[in-house]
């Protein structure tokens, strides 16, 4: 049998093998093309926040829904499958999937780690939120500790994110 090899369809002899790389020459050396390396930048391109701003405004917003996660603490639920279905429980529900579905999409198109981990940590609290409407503090009691931990948790990436967008201050910039 022979097959064709990718690179520059060079012909494999081999009944077993299927040829997925250039053949070998006659002294037996691999011909590796040219080498590439890590560009590190690319572990810092940011899909979504991709800018200071940007990066400020994620931040000013976690730490709006870290206040709200914290007054949960003070007014229980009982959730729409044990208490009475209330509009504004359905509301609730209605905003929370509504909520954790774009984080978890802004989760699938963030670039670098960093920035698929904030995602990440927000979408799992939104979720823990949805799951405590639903269900309730008695059926789930550990949902409202992780919501905080969650929202801690992306206070502390958005933070690392932030500061990734600051500019070192030049050297002739420095009082003497």
């Amino acid at each position: 049998m022979v097959s064709l090899g990718l690179r520059g369809f060079q012909p494999v002899q081999n009944d077993l093998v299927i040829g997925i790389t250039g053949g070998r020459g006659a002294g037996h050396t691999r011909d590796w093309g040219p080498s590439e390396t890590l560009c590190l930048s690319l572990m810092n391109d940011f899909g979504v926040l991709n800018s200071r701003k940007r990066a400020v405004i994620a931040l000013i917003h976690s730490f709006v829904f870290l206040g709200v996660a914290l007054h949960g603490f003070a007014s229980p639920k009982a959730g729409i499958l044990r208490g009475p279905g209330t509009t504004g429980n359905f509301v609730l529900i209605g905003i929370y999937l509504v909520v954790a579905s774009i984080l978890a999409w802004l989760v699938t198109i963030s670039r670098c780690l960093r920035e698929r981990i904030y995602f990440a940590l927000c979408t799992t609290s939104a979720t823990f939120g949805l799951l405590r409407t639903i269900l309730g503090d008695n059926a789930l009691p550990v949902a409202q500790y992780m919501r905080v931990i969650m929202l801690s948790s992306a206070i502390a990436v958005g933070f690392l994110i932030l500061r990734a967008f600051s500019r070192p201050v030049p050297e002739e910039a420095l009082p003497e």
